[in-house]
């Protein structure tokens, strides 16, 4: 293998369904080979240690990074980017599964738009049998071919924060200190301070990775994390938002994947506990007049009439309505 890769895929093991294998072998199966895998376990009895040894054994792209005691999925990500060798970093988890030759598609596109910070791509969810595209789907078919300032494109903000349907350049990562934090929704504030920051952004327009999770909440967890992270995540985001004047244009479109990520939460089977729910409804509220931008036009049908209680604070009209959520391609 090269000093130094071309892609590093860092990956959770966190093996909750038992996929760790065919999410590997979906990596380093494929015919690109310039690409690394760093395989990052801490000691949960969901980590395969065997599977992860025999990995790192039989195949001299895998590197098993070992935790002590039980990490959260930030630290465990953050440790295996301070291990990876690559040009570029990739995030993945147990229950990911990268599809086709998905890696050579990046590697044309990451040569044609002459190496940004950020490139992002599609995903798709598979459920119940059937393949659904990815919440950024439709925001992504509009990208143009060249690649662009965030100034230039601010609807992205409005797309969730993962951080696993993008490539992070690895001099840009280590250049702007990134890293995940402890605790729950990690990838919020990370994702939305690289896409501040990046000078150069560039689209895949490929559907390069597919979830399958059968679970909602990430398998690894976080030890002590809460829901309640998420505000603490979105202050964050504003915060560098307020820093940056010429990104004012980003505004709408983050507010709107804020509101739309707490009523998803508040949605959420098993989500917010019941006795939080009034607590977070009014944290959530209290964001959503703090930024609420000049003329914001809120959503038409049922989805404003929730950001409609939201605003007015009015949790028990809201626990009432019982209307169903229209978010059937994710957070």
């Amino acid at each position: 293998m090269p000093a130094s890769p071309l892609i590093s895929v860092i990956v959770a093991a966190h093996d909750r369904q038992g996929s760790l294998d065919e999410c590997l072998r979906s990596v380093l199966s494929q015919s690109f080979k310039d690409v690394e895998v760093v395989l990052v376990r801490d000691q949960a009895a969901e980590c395969p240690a065997d599977l992860v040894d025999s990995w790192a054994g039989k195949d001299d792209r895998v590197t098993a990074v070992r935790l002590d005691g039980l990490q959260s999925i930030g630290r465990i990500r953050t440790a295996g980017a301070e291990r990876a060798r690559g040009d570029y970093l990739l995030f993945l988890d147990a229950d990911h599964f990268m599809l086709g030759s998905t890696l050579q598609a990046m590697a044309d596109r990451l040569a044609e738009a002459y190496r940004p910070d950020l490139l992002l791509f599609g995903h798709t969810r598979l459920h119940q049998g059937r393949c659904l595209p990815g919440a950024a789907a439709d925001l992504l078919a509009k990208q143009r071919p060249q690649p662009f300032a965030p100034v230039q494109q601010p609807e992205l903000f409005g797309a969730p924060a993962y951080a696993w349907d993008r490539l992070f350049r690895r001099e840009f990562w280590a250049a702007q200190q990134l890293s995940f934090p402890d605790g729950l929704h990690e990838e919020v504030a990370t994702v939305h301070r690289a896409m501040i920051a990046a000078e150069q952004l560039a689209v895949l327009k490929w559907d390069c990775v597919q979830l399958r999770r059968k679970l909602t909440q990430h398998p690894a967890g976080s030890p002590e994390g809460s829901q309640f992270d998420v505000f603490d995540r979105y202050e964050q985001s504003f915060a560098l938002l307020a820093e940056r004047t010429q990104l004012d244009g980003v505004q709408p479109h983050l507010f709107g994947r804020m509101v739309r990520h707490y009523l998803f939460l508040l949605n959420l089977s098993g989500g917010v506990p019941r006795g939080d729910r009034s607590r977070f409804f009014q944290r959530a509220s209290e964001h959503y007049n703090r930024y609420l931008p000049e003329q914001y036009e809120r959503p038409e049908g049922r989805e404003g009439v929730k950001f409609q209680l939201l605003g007015g604070g009015k949790y028990a009209a809201f626990e009432a309505a019982k209307l169903p959520m229209l978010f059937s391609r994710g957070r």
